[in-house]
């Protein structure tokens, strides 16, 4: 079970983020007709675009997820429904998502106003949930070659479209935009027949309306835990559109963001990756092998995240291709090291959401999202953007230990999961990495090569686990 872990990981890796993954191996070559305006701009909209993408389920993915575990030769019926429903509210969402982002485009692409609504929101209206039904069916079944094909396919397309925009047309932020809206409607596209056909999940527009009463009042509480993940990722550079933070700083910390995103996209896959196995550990009251799983995972991701956080200033340097924005490795750094909180998060919520307990959710990761906000109104106007980076990190460790300390969350875990232990270790390791960043390369190379004795040491206890996961 845990070499199956690792290689559904690895595959979900490349899923819906996979873009961003693929750009960072042609940043060397577009960086070099990109300035801090274009990631100000991109960066400005791509963060509102992910304040309204909350709305677009309205956190009805819980009810899909549940009804496949607990009703698995009914879970068409209510898939359908919901699918009609969803269907709906995308023109809804669409029209919502155009008016807002008529208010917010920076002024320096105003220009390009109408461009970015119409490429924004089309595929949207064309195709609506049609990728969220045929990715989870996939995931869900534990066919992450499904996902895997086709998100190779759009990375790909992805690297020469933004070549060909940004490097051989020098379009500049259009050519992220132009390219982000050619890609969606290729995968959505890759999905439709695979939905409607193969799988007879077609939509059903009159469906019951006391079906999706119930189903929105398990999601509808999920809103805002959902909402707290723009505030913890991409609200810092809302915030500082309307403090008045020049773009081309907002763009010089959307660079600083360059490989957290590829952690972020990471511990999304690892995500989708342990949640089919923990909720069937769950179903069999397993709760010892569902802890070894959250605890492995956290022990590789601090492993991985520290050698990459290590490695930064260096990454940076062969990557970016222009020395003033490569010059924000630092800040980096911080960013990559907050995401190190994924699995001890995805141990506690897991749970939470398979008892569909989902009102206690949001209580504290909106909460830690609320709180990021306030520490960056409180603290850019004093110490500048950069230190967005510290506000994320520790609202991001509120929210991935904070679980574990609610005493109706830790009757549900049943067991230990050690987060003080996995918490103190995280906030060593940012900070041992964060003074280490500037050391000689051959001091890097002897503690790294440390951290691969490390993750070769949990390779081999992994294979006498083996017997334990099945």
């Amino acid at each position: 079970m845990l070499k199956k872990l690792l290689s559904h990981t690895v595959l979900y890796g490349i899923s819906p983020h996979v873009s961003k993954i693929a750009s960072i191996f042609i940043l060397p070559i577009i960086t070099k007709y990109l300035t801090e305006l274009d990631y100000g701009v991109f960066g400005t909209i791509t963060a509102y675009q992910t304040a309204l993408s909350v709305l677009s389920t309205i956190g009805l993915r819980v009810v899909l997820v549940n009804s496949y575990f607990k009703s698995p030769s009914q879970f068409k019926w209510l898939w359908r429904q919901v699918y009609g429903f969803l269907i709906q509210w995308s023109i809804v969402f669409a029209f919502l998502s155009a008016v807002i982002l008529y208010f917010i485009i920076p002024p320096e692409a105003r220009q390009n106003e109408f461009k970015i609504i119409c490429l924004s929101v089309f595929p949207l209206v064309l195709f609506g949930p049609v990728n969220l039904i045929g990715f989870n069916f996939y995931q869900l079944r534990q066919e992450p070659i499904q996902i895997a094909i086709r998100t190779i396919c759009s990375g790909l397309i992805t690297v020469f479209l933004n070549l060909y925009f940004i490097a051989i047309l020098k379009m500049g932020y259009m050519g992220w935009i132009w390219s982000t809206c050619i890609v969606s409607i290729l995968l959505n596209l890759s999905y439709l027949f695979p939905v409607l056909i193969t799988h007879q999940l077609t939509p059903i527009f009159n469906y019951k309306k006391g079906t999706i009463l119930n189903s929105l009042r398990i999601s509808l509480p999920l809103v805002p835990h959902y909402y707290s993940g723009f505030l913890l990722e991409s609200s810092d550079k809302v915030v500082m559109d309307n403090l008045g933070v020049g773009t081309p700083s907002i763009g010089k910390y959307n660079v600083a963001y360059t490989v957290a995103r590829v952690v972020s996209s990471l511990g999304n896959a690892l995500g989708l990756a342990i949640g089919p196995l923990l909720n069937n550990f769950y179903k069999q009251n397993d709760y010892i092998k569902a802890r070894n799983l959250i605890v492995t995972s956290q022990k590789l991701m601090l492993l991985l995240t520290a050698g990459l956080a290590l490695w930064l200033k260096e990454i940076f340097m062969f990557l970016i291709n222009n020395d003033q924005l490569a010059e924000t490795y630092d800040v980096g750094i911080v960013l990559v090291m907050s995401y190190a909180y994924r699995p001890m998060y995805l141990g506690a919520s897991a749970r939470l959401m398979f008892e569909e307990k989902t009102t206690w959710m949001p209580r504290l990761t909106f909460t830690a999202g609320a709180f990021n906000v306030f520490l960056n109104l409180l603290l850019i106007p004093i110490f500048g953007f950069e230190v967005a980076a510290i506000t994320t990190f520790i609202s991001y460790m509120l929210m991935g230990y904070g679980f574990y300390f609610v005493r109706t969350v830790r009757e549900l875990l049943v067991v230990n999961y050690y987060p003080i232990f996995m918490f103190l270790v995280t906030c060593l390791l940012t900070i041992g990495v964060f003074y280490a960043r500037d050391l000689k390369v051959e001091f890097k190379l002897v503690i790294s090569l440390f951290v691969l004795l490390c993750i070769s040491f949990f390779y081999i206890k992994s294979k006498s686990l083996k017997n334990e996961y099945g």
